[in-house]
C-alpha cells in the first residue's frame, strides 16, 4: 500500500491541528543554539538581557488566552454571545499556528540561554537569571495559549454528525 498522496486529492492541502512533536524539536534546536551562541559570545558581548520581549510573549499570550475563552464560547453560541464570523476563526488558527511555533521556538532558546546561565557562576550570569527565568515562563505561556486558542477554533461535533455517512451532507434544498 502507498503511502503517498493522490495530486489529486482535495485534502492535500487541508490544515491540521499543530504536531506537538513539531514543537518539540524546534524548541530543541533553538535550545542547542542558544547554548552555542551565549556559550560563546555572552562575554564579549554581554549586555543586560532586556525584558522587552518577556513582555511582549507574556502580552501575546494574555491576549491568545482572552481570545481563546472568547471564541469558543461564541462557536458554542452561549447565551448572550453573539456568532463568531468564520474568516475571524480562520485567521485566529492561523495566528494560533505561528505563534505555537514561535512560543516553542523561544521557549527553546530561553531554555538554552537559562541553563547556561545556571551553569556559570559569575555576576553578570546571575544578574541576568531573572530575565532569562521569565522569559522561559513567558514563552511557555505562549505555547498554551497558542494551542488552546487553536483548539478554541474547532467546531464542536453535532449529536446528527455521528449518523451520517462521510459523502453525507446538508444542501440548502435538503439532504443528499
Amino acid at each position: 500500500m502507498s503511502t503517498a498522496r493522490n495530486p489529486q486529492d482535495p485534502d492535500r492541502f487541508r490544515m491540521g491541528p499543530t504536531r506537538v512533536s513539531t514543537l518539540v524539536v524546534a524548541g530543541l534546536a533553538a535550545a542547542a543554539v542558544a547554548w552555542l551562541l551565549i556559550s560563546g559570545f555572552y562575554y564579549d558581548f554581554a549586555p543586560d538581557l532586556p525584558w522587552l520581549p518577556v513582555i511582549t510573549l507574556a502580552g501575546l499570550a494574555v491576549l491568545e488566552g482572552y481570545a481563546a475563552a472568547n471564541t469558543r464560547s461564541r462557536i458554542e453560541r452561549r447565551p448572550g454571545r453573539e456568532p463568531v464570523n468564520p474568516l475571524l476563526v480562520a485567521r485566529f488558527v492561523v495566528l494560533a499556528k505561528a505563534s505555537a511555533l514561535a512560543g516553542a521556538i523561544f521557549t527553546g532558546f530561553y531554555a538554552g540561554l537559562t541553563g547556561w546561565l545556571f551553569v556559570e557562576r559569575t555576576n553578570a550570569a546571575v544578574g541576568d537569571r531573572p530575565a532569562a527565568v521569565a522569559g522561559l515562563v513567558a514563552s511557555l505561556a505562549l505555547v498554551v495559549a497558542a494551542l488552546w486558542l487553536e483548539r478554541s477554533c474547532r467546531v464542536p461535533e453535532q449529536e446528527d454528525d455521528e449518523d451520517r455517512e462521510p459523502g453525507d451532507r446538508e444542501t440548502p434544498r435538503g439532504r443528499r
